[in-house]
């Protein structure tokens, strides 16, 4: 399964030190043990269409074995807990779309 995060940061951390400070935590994020590959981005400099969202910051895409690892991740992992606890005050939106 996949699991793909978005990211709309608060105007307060739309700064470079606010990037540096996600962008870290991203970094770490993918070192998880529980996906088996993930890697995090910005919207690409695609031409923009009526289907295309680019208003969001940062997205994270992982890849997962199987259900039980995504949930291990969601509920057990504590470098997804450091994540979601240590930098939730920056976002204003999280969107979460899962894929089987």
């Amino acid at each position: 399964m996949e699991h793909h995060v978005y990211f709309w940061l608060k105007d307060e951390f739309k700064n470079d030190e606010g990037r540096a400070r996600m962008e870290a935590a991203l970094t770490e994020l993918v070192k998880s043990p529980n996906p088996a590959s993930g890697h995090w981005g910005k919207p690409a400099a695609t031409e923009s269409r009526p289907v295309t969202d680019h208003s969001w910051d940062y997205g994270i895409s992982l890849k997962f074995n199987d259900l039980e690892s995504h949930e291990k991740y969601q509920k057990a992992d504590p470098i997804h807990d450091a994540f979601s606890g240590g930098h939730r005050e920056m976002w204003a939106k999280v969107m979460v779309m899962d894929l089987d």
